[in-house]
């Protein structure tokens, strides 16, 4: 049963609960001879780390990464990586009233119906705290990939919107992963409004991949975009995914799709073009809201904590592509 785990040559497999332990992954197939930095790794980690962003979840966690093995001397070994990030703030009493609670929107019913049992405290493996995995894996993937550059970035949240592209991708739109900088304590303010009153909203993310390797994905059920798709749609709260011009072309006659290269996301037939690809995901509001939400520490808003999780089940998916595309190649 491989429910817990993604990917084919670059493969990923995460556990952990969100109040047990530790969170962990075990990546295989990351070639050897990759120069590792655990201040890198630290960095992507501190990106996404709980407390550290005003107007959302206040639960703080260091989120210090420890290698337990695949790592030598700061290079990959090509063997297995296991990771582990160890949880410190737990605070599981703060959601006793949700024993037995099955919270709208949550996995808390559906978990239950399947397994007979389930760890109410904090989601256990439907807690968003599971994405520390994936950042980690987004790491080692980044590696393997250096050359393409992948940005992920908020167009929609609540009433802020941005609907043009950024003018610059190389920059951060820290802390709250909107391009209009300038809107950060108007956006900080309506957070913590939300907060304060129980409530939640969800928002758009765009996500623009540069400089992709020509010929990535397969022609049939392993297309690239069907892979994103499901990398995508497998972070909590993600509704929606759609690449290129996506759901605009329901309007559009086949000669000016045709004039519009943008309009395949840089994929033809599911394979990389080469071309800069577009990608839309949707997030629901957090479910938990109005008393329930004061029950526990919940982000009246998960997307900006999710933009690097995004960025890295990007990088994952291409990642995995890039090594068997040239798997194929006989030198």
């Amino acid at each position: 049963m491989r429910g817990n785990s993604f990917g084919k040559m670059f493969s990923l497999t995460s556990f952990g609960e969100s109040h047990g332990p530790a969170m962990g992954v075990v990546l295989d197939g990351v070639p050897s001879g990759l120069k590792f930095s655990i201040d890198d790794l630290q960095a992507c980690l501190d990106r996404r780390a709980p407390g550290k962003i005003a107007g959302t979840t206040g639960r703080i966690e260091k989120d210090e990464a420890e290698i337990l093995s695949g790592i030598f001397e700061g290079q990959t070994l090509g063997t297995p990586i296991a990771v582990i990030v160890r949880n410190t703030n737990q605070k599981s009493s703060d959601y006793d009233k949700l024993k037995n609670d099955h919270r709208p929107g949550h996995a808390d019913r559906t978990v239950e119906m399947k397994y007979g049992i389930r760890d109410h405290r904090g989601g256990g493996r439907a807690s968003g705290r599971e994405t520390v995995s994936r950042v980690i894996a987004g790491y080692f993937a980044g590696l393997i990939i250096p050359t393409i550059k992948v940005k992920a970035f908020v167009s929609c949240l609540g009433p802020f919107k941005f609907e043009s592209m950024p003018n610059n991708l190389d920059i951060s739109f820290a802390p709250y992963s909107f391009p209009d900088t300038s809107k950060n304590d108007e956006i900080q303010k309506y957070l913590e409004d939300l907060q304060k009153n129980g409530e939640s909203v969800g928002g758009r993310v765009r996500i623009i991949v540069d400089h992709c390797s020509i010929g990535l994905g397969e022609p049939a059920f392993d297309k690239l975009k069907a892979d994103f798709a499901k990398a995508l749609l497998s972070i909590g709260a993600v509704v929606s995914f759609s690449y290129g011009l996506g759901e605009e072309m329901a309007a559009m006659s086949g000669s000016e799709v045709s004039r519009n290269l943008s309009a395949f996301g840089g994929m033809e037939g599911g394979i990389s073009n080469g071309e800069r690809m577009l990608m839309t995901i949707t997030f629901k509001p957090t479910s938990t809201v109005g008393d329930t939400a004061r029950a526990g520490r919940h982000d009246p808003c998960i997307i900006p904590r999710a933009i690097p999780v995004v960025e890295a089940m990007v990088k994952v998916v291409l990642a995995d592509h890039y090594l068997r595309q040239n798997a194929y190649v006989i030198k």
